[in-house]
């Protein structure tokens, strides 16, 4: 407005607003990233475009396990129903050939020249079906020996139930009884940390088992997700690396009796190497953790999984202790299973740490001298309310004190008492 007046010159408004505009920084919301693996372990992939869905079939058994719950039922009640409705149209046809059929209708039957006793109609050929294959045995309807095409037919439904029965409780046992069912009380440390330990930048996270019944042959495996570009241009969108964890034991294998801090080294083979706390934020990778072993009360291999992303990694941390012993036993306190705190760490790479080893020590030196000054102004603080509690005791003594009164004698001497 002042510019169109003439009152400021247009050139000078202009570069004003350029001025602003530069020192006002653009801030694009950071799209998020697509986890790989999902914090429950869920794996975060959709299959598209699968042409050859006969493959699926060839391995029915399978496919029945991983179906839904709703869909396994709906299957178990749907092949027990076509199968008694289709051996119930085979026991009506064997009897209407027979002419059992139209020897009831006329009342001119005998029970033992018809093949199957009391089957006059499809509702009752329906019912010896289901008690034939479900072996109830009322004892209304019964097979005579006039027939062997009905004993052929008894024989192939007793087979056919058989296996109907095997397979649909094998499936809802192995659904019952599934690897991840008893992952489910494995459990991770929702943030990992990064902290020094004996002298070198570790990448740690915690794991746990919150049953009694142990895993046996437990082994953690960590893998690292990033998408990356090849030097002939190629493009690879899941690019996995295995770093190594850091484990004492020769066979890699844990004692989760207790919940762990599971430990790995950065050095020269980690993809972490050079990696600093400033360029943490703007990785674009995933940290996978991988926990196989057996489970001991029913021998089936279990797995459990989880993920990290670089928003989820706590750089200068560290996991606090939970394990405690009381009377005799030691006592683990899952509320502070997650629990950190903020410990010294240098800021750096792992790769400058080793070639600057000054770095480490100038940072546990300065956090030892911000941890004395605040014990010094801790200190201070206790004294001087140590002090000032003393100054209100005191003045609260004085004006509780009794005052003196002082009566004059006849010869003009003052005599001090007390009242």
């Amino acid at each position: 407005m002042l510019a169109r007046k003439s009152i400021i010159p247009e050139e000078y408004v202009l570069a004003r607003i350029a001025a602003e505009n530069l020192r006002k920084p653009r801030i694009r919301d950071r799209l998020p990233k697509a986890r790989f693996i999902a914090k429950s372990g869920a794996c975060n992939l959709a299959h598209k475009n699968i042409r050859e869905q006969g493959r699926f079939l060839q391995d029915i058994f399978t496919t029945l396990v991983d179906l839904k719950w709703r869909h396994t039922l709906v299957i178990f009640t749907m092949s027990f129903l076509c199968s008694w409705l289709l051996f119930a149209i085979m026991w009506w046809l064997v009897a209407f050939a027979h002419g059992d059929i139209y020897a009831y209708m006329e009342k001119s039957v005998l029970e033992s020249t018809v093949c199957v006793t009391n089957v006059r109609s499809f509702t009752s050929a329906f019912l010896f079906s289901i008690e034939v294959q479900v072996t109830i045995g009322f004892g209304g309807r019964m097979m005579t020996e006039e027939c062997p095409l009905a004993i052929t037919v008894l024989i192939l439904q007793n087979i056919v139930g058989l296996i109907i029965n095997a397979v649909m409780l094998g499936c809802i046992f192995m659904k019952t009884a599934q690897a991840h069912r008893r992952a489910e009380t494995l459990i991770f440390s929702r943030h990992a940390v990064i902290a020094v330990r004996n002298g070198k930048l570790c990448f740690m996270f915690r794991v746990g088992d919150l049953r009694k019944s142990m895993i046996i042959s437990a082994s953690v495996r960590i893998q690292v997700v990033k998408k990356t570009t090849t030097p002939e241009g190629e493009v690879v969108p899941i690019h996995q690396l295995d770093i190594p964890v850091d484990n004492p034991i020769e066979s890699n294998n844990i004692f989760l009796v207790a919940p762990l801090i599971i430990c790995h080294v950065i050095d020269k083979r980690s993809p972490l190497y050079d990696i600093s706390a400033t360029d943490l934020a703007n990785q674009d990778l995933e940290v996978i953790v991988i926990l196989e072993g057996v489970v001991e009360t029913t021998g089936i291999t279990t797995q459990a999984r989880t993920s990290y992303i670089a928003e989820e990694i706590q750089w200068g941390h560290r996991f606090v202790s939970i394990v405690t012993e009381e009377e005799g036993v030691y006592a683990v306190d899952y509320s502070k299973f997650g629990n950190t705190v903020k410990v010294a760490a240098p800021r750096c790479s792992a790769r400058e740490l080793d070639e600057k080893p000054s770095i480490l020590i100038q940072t546990l030196q300065k956090s030892e001298l911000s941890h004395q000054n605040s014990l010094r102004k801790r200190n201070s603080m206790r004294r001087n309310n140590s002090m000032r509690r003393n100054n209100s005791i005191r003045r609260n003594n004085s004006s509780l004190m009794v005052p003196k009164v002082q009566f004059m004698t006849p010869e003009g001497n003052q005599c001090p008492s007390e009242s």
